[in-house]
């Protein structure tokens, strides 16, 4: 079959097709899919665990106005009210084991 080159009315049968070249074999759903299997593993990597939390509307624009506060992430937020509460609990926990062992003391002269 012949194409003239003067010819504009029939489709171009045996050239490239118009537009910006795909640089992306996979489609967009894909991409994405992919993307973030690989963001999982690096987290993996890293020694990061996903946690999922349901909660009402109300806490979590809370939630949000402290983290604006503090310049902070909703999970750096989290993690560091975790680990707040954990030394706060050791150290009473401590401060009764001291407390236990000064009693026994004075109770065992």
């Amino acid at each position: 079959m012949a194409k003239a080159s003067s010819d504009r009315n029939t489709i171009d049968l045996f050239g490239k097709s118009p537009g910006r070249p795909r640089t992306q074999p996979l489609t967009r759903k894909d991409q994405l899919k992919l993307n973030k299997r690989a963001q999982r593993e690096k987290e993996k990597a890293q020694g990061l665990k996903r946690l999922e939390l349901i909660v009402e509307q109300d806490i979590i624009d809370k939630l949000d106005e402290l983290c604006e506060l503090n310049g902070l992430k909703r999970a750096e937020w989290l993690t560091l009210q975790i680990a707040k509460s954990l030394a706060k609990s050791k150290t009473i926990r401590s401060s009764r084991k001291a407390t236990k062992a000064i009693d026994t003391t004075i109770s065992a002269k």
